[in-house]
């Protein structure tokens, strides 16, 4: 009996003091922060350096793909034509079925051109069976979104950069032991 009076005593303070916040988010006015580390849909990323997208439409993720939830198709590059790019072939067609996508992420890691990335998007339902089908152009702002709030650069640049740090390193380190033996020999 001692114990049901005091979980009452404990429900009627809880009830009127008003001072323990709401357990739940109030979703649709407060969405929930998404986490730095956050997996969201696949998007495609775009090189501005070129001004085209860094896929090339080889169809590497699709067969990869567990849900193939994906379909694309490549074309010949304009720009390769006119000598302004080094990619023979670019996207022509690109579209992924998010309600097929189970977000595993293995289409970024068997992409060779560093052409898809896990962007932060996750709120994108809609009322309508196909509606969550997006399109090349659609796939290509989410991957310019991401890559402008997360300062994305691509993974091989940054290699290219650690490996040119590296090489430096030890030009630096080889031109001190070399100078070491001059100075030595010298006295």
């Amino acid at each position: 009996m001692l114990n049901s009076v005091k979980g009452m005593l404990l429900t009627l303070a809880s009830t009127f003091t008003g001072l323990r916040r709401p357990v739940t988010r109030q979703y649709p006015t407060v969405p929930t922060p998404v986490q730095p580390r956050f997996m969201g849909f696949p998007a495609l990323t775009w090189d501005n350096g070129v001004n085209e997208p860094y896929c090339t439409g080889c169809m590497v993720c699709i067969r990869n793909c567990p849900t193939q939830c994906m379909s694309a198709s490549m074309m010949d590059n304009p720009l390769n034509a006119e000598g302004q790019s080094s990619r023979r072939k670019i996207v022509d067609y690109f579209e992924i079925n998010l309600n097929r996508c189970i977000l595993c992420g293995i289409c970024v890691e068997v992409c060779n051109f560093d052409a898809i990335v896990m962007s932060h998007e996750h709120e994108m339902s809609t009322y309508e069976r196909n509606g969550d089908r997006v399109n090349l152009p659609a796939l290509l702002e989410i991957g310019q979104k991401y890559q402008r709030e997360t300062t994305w650069i691509p993974p091989t640049v940054l290699a290219k950069a650690k490996k040119d740090a590296e090489d430096a390193a030890k030009a630096a380190e080889a031109a001190k032991v070399e100078a070491a033996a001059a100075v030595e020999g010298g006295e």
